[in-house]
């Protein structure tokens, strides 16, 4: 008897895309790209980035007491940053096509290989969860004073004089998980929202792009990064259109770097 999921919630088996080599400084391209993509339906995507800020907002305040979990809000953010930019991705396609700005089909861009995008989710998902443990062990093992509010941890960590010790700890566990998340997903969603793949060989040709273009990725990697500590460092305000702008980048980064 055949399984319900098999039917339903896994994507059709198909042959595996192959990966071009791009050059290293072409993530500048994309962000140019990015730009010119956010036009396109800048209302659309600029709403999408409001509602980013918004939720950006709403983590801050409730992890506000909990000072361990104020590191991991960065983390949270990039992991489930490429699900909400999915809309985004779908503009960006229609865009390519010469097809007109359509919002309700960018919405429902998902339905196409919803099982599979679902599967992604559950592995970031987690990637999460021990990304927070993980932040919550380095806090309890370099910082046994309670600390109530976000804003005294600064504080508190150079009246301890362990400041030095958990910054590094934090650097080094959080670029792991970040690297090895970003290896995984560089290119994963764009592909299953584009293509009937499964989420397994959207994560293999992901890997497959790092690989192939270590350069290319580092500075992406980097560009996203920076950009998004911006937004962050903003109260939130500029994640309205650096989100958009980066989700939109990312969709010409998976288009250059994945044979179609």
């Amino acid at each position: 008897m055949e399984h319900p999921l098999d039917s339903q919630s896994l994507a059709p088996a198909v042959a595996a895309p192959t990966v071009r080599r791009v050059g290293a400084m072409r993530p500048f391209a994309w962000l140019r790209l990015g730009a010119r993509d956010l036009a396109f339906r800048p209302g659309l995507s600029l709403g999408i980035g409001v509602l980013v800020a918004l939720a950006g907002l709403a983590l801050t305040a409730a992890t506000w007491e909990a000072t361990y979990l104020a590191p991991t809000l960065l983390g949270g953010f990039l992991l489930v940053a490429p699900f909400v930019a999915m809309p985004l991705y779908a503009l960006s396609r229609q865009r390519e096509r010469s097809a007109p700005p359509d919002s309700a089909s960018a919405f429902h861009a998902w339905r196409g290989n919803a099982g599979s995008i679902a599967l992604f989710g559950l592995l970031l998902t987690l990637a999460y969860f021990v990304w927070e443990r993980l932040a919550a062990i380095v806090f309890a093992l370099f910082f046994t004073e309670q600390v109530r509010h976000a804003s005294h941890l600064p504080a508190a960590l150079l009246l301890s004089g362990q400041s030095v010790g958990l910054v590094l700890a934090f650097l080094a566990v959080g670029a792991a998980v970040a690297a090895l998340v970003f290896a995984l997903g560089v290119v994963s969603v764009p592909l299953l929202v584009d293509r009937p793949v499964d989420m397994i060989t959207a994560v293999l040709v992901s890997l497959r792009c790092c690989a192939r273009n270590p350069l290319a990725v580092l500075l992406w990697a980097a560009l996203i990064a920076m950009l998004t500590a911006l937004g962050f460092a903003s109260l939130m305000l500029g994640l309205i259109v650096i989100f958009p702008w980066l989700a939109h980048g990312s969709w010409h980064a998976y288009r250059e770097m994945v044979d179609g």
